[in-house]
């Protein structure tokens, strides 16, 4: 007697064949996402690249390190009396308001209605090591300048200088007030944008837009993505440094018992790297920034991008496996960064530290993700000293009218230059003008390609110059076009 076919099969069967269809769905809308190249290259550097890096050359020549907890004021007075020697118009027509070394430049507008604030910092890291050309020197050579500052963010700071420059020297008049906004205190996270930001809210001013620095034109944002992309960035982690401390009795090391300090720190590193607590999700401008970039990957990719409906929960597991920077986008992170014990090898240390930087995304943020760590201190009997914590910043809304303007004027400015949100796991000064203005939002207009990347904070770095007329192009349009008519809003051509 034949017996029909299982209910078991016909579920295994039905499942098997909705996965078929599914993947030819996604395969069909994959086929058919048009391909796209990033097509946008700098120009070849010209006359007006040149004089812009003799300009950015001086500046970078001019060590402005700053040092937490000392007087800045003393220090950056000189590099402001360089700034007025190569913007003279900016010195001589704008209002200028100095606050313990921080600058803010006042460029009465039109209209008040709808401010502008362009800023980047005068502040650099230390420079260490052995470099191809000495860290102060402003170099010149191999298309690019090179020395601390070059890249973080003095090319910025120039750019906006001289757009500011060249449109005084135009007799133009902005539809909307322009700040002009540099601290002195951003590479360790100091009070320095505070105090403007405290100045202009004193003044009554509410900017409908920042732009500071932080994204980027970044050349192969993601591994098998080529070409350039304008990468904006919309949000900022939190952070927080941490100091765990294991302390015990001490001992000689010819007998040690279980659980000593070191051991217990180890511990408690192995669960994070290994069994890590922070719940990944995939925030909607992170999802906007892969959708953007599919037509521009090869199919594997595209084949998983453009079919976030059906692959997210695959890409949350997988991101972080292919790229650190792309899984910092999905979830609170922890990086150990000092540890110390006893000063001998032979003696069992009576306390070990180990040091650690957090960074805290939006849908967990601070205080739950300091509660996971602070339960793993206990189970491994540390004790948890915070430091600098502060929460992920507001996100810009990517379908609001700041970052519309933005992508406008980029669009004009670098013709075929894709733009898409960005995650910031770093921190900039921007997070200081988030309770008094509408938008605000992290992009340098230069080009960061690999060698740029990592030279930040580390040796050898440099800027290729044939980029800096495109910054200052950028400037001037963002300035022409806040507030202006639709057909008075074309790109503005710069001349040194």
């Amino acid at each position: 007697m034949t017996q029909g076919i299982s209910p078991v099969v016909i579920v295994l069967l039905g499942l098997l064949a909705l996965v078929l269809i599914l993947l030819g769905i996604a395969v069909v809308r994959a086929l058919k996402l048009p391909r796209k190249k990033a097509e946008y290259r700098a120009p070849a550097a010209d006359t007006r690249a040149e004089q812009y890096a003799e300009k950015l050359s001086r500046m970078v020549a001019f060590d402005t390190v700053s040092i937490p907890e000392t007087n800045q004021r003393k220090k950056f007075l000189p590099f402001h009396a360089l700034l007025q020697e190569l913007f003279p118009l900016v010195y001589e027509k704008l209002e200028k308001t100095e606050i313990d070394g921080n600058l803010l430049f006042f460029w009465k507008g039109k209209s008040s209605a709808r401010p502008l604030v362009l800023m980047s910092h005068q502040d650099v890291v230390p420079a260490e090591g052995e470099w191809k050309y000495p860290p102060f020197s402003g170099q010149i050579s191999e298309g690019k300048v090179w020395g601390r500052g070059a890249s973080d963010t003095k090319c910025s700071l120039m750019a906006f200088f001289q757009a500011a420059e060249e449109l005084l020297r135009e007799g133009f008049v902005p539809e909307q007030d322009v700040y002009l906004s540099s601290s002195c205190t951003e590479e360790w996270a100091g009070d320095g944008c505070g105090k403007l930001v405290e100045e202009l809210r004193r003044r009554g001013v509410h900017p409908f837009l920042v732009c500071d620095e932080g994204g980027g034109i970044i050349t192969d944002p993601v591994g098998g993505i080529h070409g350039n992309f304008a990468m904006v960035g919309v949000f900022e982690k939190g952070k927080a440094d941490l100091l765990l401390k294991a302390k015990s009795q001490g001992g000689h090391a010819s007998a040690p018992g279980k659980h000593t300090p070191v051991a217990r720190l180890a511990d408690f590193v192995w669960s994070f790297e290994h069994h890590s607590p922070f719940k990944r999700k995939m925030a909607p401008e992170v999802r906007a920034l892969f959708e953007q970039l599919a037509p521009y990957a090869p199919f594997y990719m595209r084949l998983l991008f453009a079919n976030m409906w059906l692959f997210r929960p695959l890409l949350i597991r997988v991101l972080p496996m292919i790229s650190a920077q792309a899984g910092a986008m999905l979830q609170t992170t922890i990086a150990f960064t000092r540890l110390s014990g006893s000063d001998a090898y032979n003696v069992l240390p009576q306390e070990a530290t180990l040091g650690a930087n957090m960074r805290f995304i939006p849908h967990e943020g601070m205080k739950k993700s300091l509660r996971k760590v602070r339960r793993a201190a206990k189970k491994h009997d540390l004790e948890l000293e915070v430091f600098h914590g502060v929460e992920p910043s507001r996100s810009v809304d990517i379908r609001g009218e700041g970052f519309s303007l933005v992508r406008q004027v980029i669009g004009e400015t670098f013709p075929g230059l894709e733009t898409c949100p960005y995650v910031m796991t770093g921190a900039t000064d921007a997070r200081n003008y988030e309770p008094i203005a509408d938008h605000v939002v992290r992009f340098a207009p230069v080009i960061y390609g690999p060698e740029q990347m990592k030279g930040m904070h580390g040796m050898n770095e440099n800027i290729e110059y044939n980029c800096l007329p495109g910054a200052v192009d950028f400037y001037r349009n963002l300035i022409a076009a806040n507030g202006a008519p639709k057909a008075e809003s074309e790109p503005a051509a710069g001349a040194v």
